[in-house]
């Protein structure tokens, strides 16, 4: 599966508050883009990928976590015809989905089992990675149709998923490696042979593309068709690697993947 185009123009936004750098909260427009891959199995008419959704959406319910409101979202599209039937398309969930409940907490952590619950019951399936800012009150795994990560790969409607979660940092903090351990992971994970490498983690393609050194050449040694990631934002979502592997950073920003015809 390789990526062929993505379009920079989004297709809709959903606002949302998230913490400003200097406290309080400011105003976010998450941006739903569509890109283009030249096959995608026959099970599947598209595929959803995400991440880093730290963020809420207030109204006069209450506050509710971004992601909800993104899956929530897509049902609604869906039925306009916006989107492809949900129930042939696959989520792919690149972690960091919690926000505190004002949205005012700059790297808050918690519960996102709502989260890959909302998206498992309006998809044909999820797989996703833990964030570093991610927990669980119950296992992704237990909801059904729902697949957690972490050095190892799933096969399902006929695409090869593989991913690993966490982030290279101090092992005695949750979701964090050394990095030798955490590239030994990544490199255990690409002998699943995966179509799609998600991770949570980004590497770093250039100047503008932040991440991870090391991570890079892990990538470059072994490129699988197609790595998702997130954790640093990058202003142009879509990367290379060597030989039309293509990378996309999906950091607060929604692709709906697609075939061209």
């Amino acid at each position: 599966m390789r990526l062929l185009s993505l379009q920079d123009r989004p297709f809709h936004r959903v606002r949302f508050l998230n913490a400003a750098k200097r406290g309080g909260t400011e105003t976010g427009h998450l941006p739903f883009l569509r890109g283009q891959v030249d096959a995608l199995p026959d099970g599947l008419d598209a595929l959803l990928l995400t991440g880093d959704l730290q963020g809420v959406v207030q109204d006069w319910t209450g506050s509710r976590l971004l992601g909800l409101e993104v899956a929530a979202a897509c049902v609604l599209l869906a039925t306009r015809g916006s989107l492809s039937d949900l129930r042939r398309t696959g989520v792919l969930l690149a972690g960091d989905l919690y926000a505190a409940p004002g949205g005012d907490v700059r790297g808050a952590s918690g519960n996102v089992t709502p989260v890959w619950a909302a998206f498992a019951e309006a998809f044909a399936w999820v797989v996703g990675v833990q964030g570093n800012h991610d927990t669980f009150d119950l296992h992704p795994d237990m909801l059904g149709r729902a697949h957690l990560l972490d050095v190892d790969g799933v096969r399902l409607s006929g695409l090869n998923v593989a991913g690993m979660g966490g982030v290279i940092g101090d092992p005695a903090r949750p979701a964090r490696r050394t990095e030798a351990d955490y590239l030994a992971g990544v490199a255990l994970t690409l002998e699943h042979r995966p179509d799609v490498l998600l991770l949570h983690q980004a590497p770093a393609l250039d100047a503008t593309q932040r991440g991870d050194e090391a991570l890079s050449r892990v990538l470059r040694a072994s490129p699988p068709p197609l790595t998702v990631c997130g954790h640093v934002h990058w202003d142009q979502p879509l990367g290379n690697l060597p030989g039309g592997a293509s990378v996309l950073n999906v950091d607060k920003r929604v692709i709906v993947l697609t075939t061209c015809h």
